[in-house]
């Protein structure tokens, strides 16, 4: 059987739409649904059991898996980098993961696991390496300190070990994040509702809707946890974006235009989209300017080292099919 944490969550449900399209099924999802409408994004997925977090561990402590599995894909997490209550995100993102990381050695299994972007704080640099590392909130500290754990136990390896720093990630099945979701998500939901969009002013050096991210769609987050799931002679930890940075007004752009596109209007550039008054720029929430990432862009090196060629989707491309996937779901 394969253990997909987070189960029910963003990346981890598109990971078990994935390997059900391989053909696999013996999978246990494992998530913490106190916020019920996660359901939604397993139901029309293909699991053997459903268990929760605490259930989980408990199992696995009494040994009740031992055994049983082929590898573990660790999704599960807090992902709010604005939570402020440390123990919350330490139990939840450090210790839950250093439990993972203890069974799948003690089984010789693979475990490959959701790191984050977050670990390099405000840059420039973001290349695999600690001395850029310098996260500027406690779950980007919490992803930090594991890959600090996972870095010092490489010499007592039994068996694959991968860290995959996620970027910008969006795409289907994202709802359920409410204000943690991408922005194509809240461009997309705001353009629809208002006829327009908003972006942060700006920030970093960088003019409104300037800053730069390296989004990168979740397609390409499950192909990057596929291919180490299929080589399991490969252990590291690899950054997950596309290796280019574009800019919020970029995103803004794709999701009105992909829109309009579904009902027969013609694109429109940043410069019309701003004479039409579709774009508007607003302050940042209170306390967030001093934590935002104004520029972020994946050092590719390793993950391309490590053997993944495929091309990553461009902000375009991706923003693209994520927009229709949003309008078939009505």
């Amino acid at each position: 059987m394969i253990i997909v944490t987070g189960a029910a969550g963003f990346v981890g449900s598109n990971l078990v739409k994935a390997l059900n399209q391989r053909g696999e099924g013996d999978i246990i999802a494992v998530d913490n649904l106190a916020r019920g409408d996660k359901f939604r994004n397993l139901a029309d997925c293909s699991i053997a059991d459903y268990l929760d977090k605490d259930e989980f561990l408990e199992a696995i402590d009494g040994g009740d898996f031992d055994g049983e599995v082929r590898a573990v894909l660790h999704q599960g997490a807090c992902s709010d980098t604005m939570e402020q209550d440390g123990r919350y995100v330490m139990r939840n993102n450090y210790r839950y993961s250093a439990v993972l990381l203890d069974f799948c050695q003690s089984e010789s299994v693979p475990f490959i696991y959701a790191s984050s972007a977050s670990v390099y704080g405000s840059g420039p640099v973001f290349r695999e390496e600690p001395q850029f590392e310098k996260p500027l909130n406690v779950y980007g500290y919490s992803k930090f300190l594991f890959d600090g754990l996972v870095r010092g136990r490489w010499a007592d390896n039994t068996s694959q070990v991968v860290g995959l720093r996620y970027f910008n990630v969006y795409g289907p099945r994202e709802a359920h994040k409410q204000r943690m979701a991408s922005v194509t998500f809240h461009f997309f939901n705001q353009y629809r509702a208002e006829g327009r969009v908003r972006l942060f002013e700006g920030s970093g050096g960088y003019e409104a809707g300037e800053q730069r991210r390296d989004f990168v769609s979740v397609q390409d987050v499950v192909a990057v946890n596929l291919h180490f799931l299929a080589h399991p002679e490969s252990s590291g930890i690899f950054n997950v974006g596309t290796g280019r940075a574009q800019t919020f007004n970029e995103v803004a752009v794709a999701t009105v235009n992909a829109v309009r596109a579904s009902s027969g209007q013609p694109p429109l550039t940043l410069h019309e989209m701003l004479a039409q008054e579709l774009i508007e720029y607003t302050p940042f929430p209170a306390g967030l300017k001093e934590k935002y990432q104004s520029f972020t862009q994946a050092d590719m090196t390793l993950l391309r080292r490590a053997g993944f060629a495929a091309p990553f989707l461009t902000v375009e491309e991706g923003v693209g099919r994520y927009v229709e996937w949003l309008l078939a779901q009505g």
